[in-house]
């Protein structure tokens, strides 16, 4: 029996993608938690008495919370086609954003779904301000090909 070793194929992606996939993930988790809200009696006895928190459901309440899940919904678009140099501060700028208040959302919470689903948001939010912020410049990224080339690997610019 030989003794072989396998080496996986392994592609430079592109921060464009990866900080799509973490926009992707975090409305996953985003929604499911907000969803599972909906299974708690105290929820939906506010719901019923026309408030959640302390606000009262409406049409401006409504469509503030429609603003706020249409902005990360298009950032999963937008972070592909704007210019990259856009695309990294509107990233860092609305995730930071984000994350400030889905952690102001979770304090006082006792639920532990909700704590949870708010922590991994926040962990997803963080992951998009890091490759926005590490966002390779041009001159990083033929480096980084150069040297995947240099070590074998098969390069896809």
């Amino acid at each position: 029996m030989s003794a072989t070793t396998h080496e996986y194929q392994d592609y430079w992606i592109n921060p464009r993608i990866k900080i799509s996939a973490l926009w992707t993930a975090m409305l996953f988790i985003f929604v499911y938690v907000d969803l599972f809200s909906l299974f708690r009696a105290d929820i939906r006895a506010d719901i019923e008495a026309g408030k959640i928190f302390a606000f009262t459901i409406g049409q401006g309440f409504l469509l503030g919370v429609t603003i706020y899940v249409v902005i990360p919904s298009l950032m999963v678009f937008l972070g592909l086609v704007l210019s990259a140099r856009v695309t990294r501060m509107v990233n860092v700028v609305v995730a930071v954003l984000y994350a400030v208040t889905i952690a102001g959302g979770a304090v006082g919470e006792s639920n532990y779904y909700y704590i949870l689903g708010s922590l991994i948001e926040v962990v997803l939010l963080a992951g998009i301000v890091y490759y926005a912020w590490t966002w390779p410049k041009a001159t990083d990224a033929v480096a980084a090909l150069e040297d995947q080339s240099r070590a074998g690997t098969r390069v896809h610019p």
